[in-house]
């Protein structure tokens, strides 16, 4: 089970503080939960019913509004798989860009490609368009290999 590092709890109260927000102990269990599920891209409702097993009191309203503060500052990042939900992830300090996902249109299951495959496609647009790209984000959809065995036998 992961835990926030010292660094990340620092980044993430000089965050909120620039914006004047405060760490609550509910901000907190949420990003703590994000990290601990990191990889599951995890819906609102998700989120809110794991951390309401540590946090009793705390309201769906709360996820959502933390949320979104939590977007605005750059600490998570919401994704629209085109699955009708709106998922997040943890945003690492040392990316520059969103990470890529391949999506399984059979199973659903959600796989991240750390390595920024577009480098070079980015490098010679920006100098084409004279555009500088601050980002991007890229899904693949098709069949994953647990799928693809199984449609083999």
């Amino acid at each position: 089970m992961t835990k926030i590092s010292m660094d990340e709890i620092e980044r993430l109260r000089n965050s909120l503080k620039e914006k004047g927000y405060k760490l609550t102990p509910q901000r907190r269990a949420i990003v703590d939960i994000i990290i601990r599920n990191e990889g599951k891209h995890l819906t609102t409702e998700e989120l809110y019913d794991l951390v309401k097993k540590e946090c009793p009191e705390i309201g769906l309203a709360t996820v959502y509004r933390t949320l979104q503060l939590l977007e605005e500052i750059g600490v998570v990042c919401k994704l629209d798989l085109h699955d009708g939900c709106s998922r997040y992830e943890l945003i690492h300090e040392e990316e520059n860009h969103q990470h890529h996902h391949l999506i399984c249109s059979n199973c659903e299951k959600v796989i991240e490609v750390r390595e920024d495959l577009l480098e070079n496609l980015e490098k010679d647009i920006e100098e084409k368009y004279n555009f500088k790209i601050s980002n991007h984000s890229v899904k693949f959809y098709g069949i994953c290999s647990e799928c693809l065995s199984k449609i083999k036998k």
